[in-house]
């Protein structure tokens, strides 16, 4: 729970010892270890009358938690902001980036050409006063 080592753990009791003295560090390690004792059956308590009154609701609130308790291992020097954005965005989509909106040739499920980019044809340059063509969707 507090992650103390061996060291730190030697380091504490001689504190104790010169702190609160030879006669009294027994007494004051056995209400410590009560108190403790005592905050943990109330949080157990707390815990399980939440999870009687909730039910299943419970682990739904529970989930985001422990999205949390995962990142406990993430390394920021490792992390790609590009990456993450990514692999986030597209995920879900396989190898077609489009998500299937754009169709093979180039052409979006409204009729209208698809932006330039992954998988997309690039259109040809425009004649002299041939006009660009318009998309509704991107103005």
């Amino acid at each position: 729970m507090f992650n103390i080592g061996w060291g730190e753990f030697l380091i504490l009791i001689v504190a104790g010892l010169v702190i609160l003295g030879p006669e009294r560090l027994p007494s004051a390690a056995a209400w410590l270890g009560r108190t403790v004792r005592q905050v943990r059956e109330y949080a157990n308590g707390a815990r399980e009358q939440l999870r009687s009154e909730l039910g299943p609701e419970f682990d739904e609130l529970r989930a985001p938690l422990e999205d949390l308790r995962g990142l406990r291992g993430f390394n920021p020097r490792g992390f790609n902001p590009t990456s993450a954005i990514t692999r986030h965005l597209f995920d879900d989509l396989g190898d077609d980036p489009s998500g299937g909106v754009i169709r093979s040739d180039g052409i979006k499920s409204n009729g209208y050409a698809a932006p330039t980019g992954r998988g997309t044809p690039v259109p040809r340059p425009l004649q002299p006063g041939e006009r660009a063509p318009f998309d509704p969707d991107a103005t």
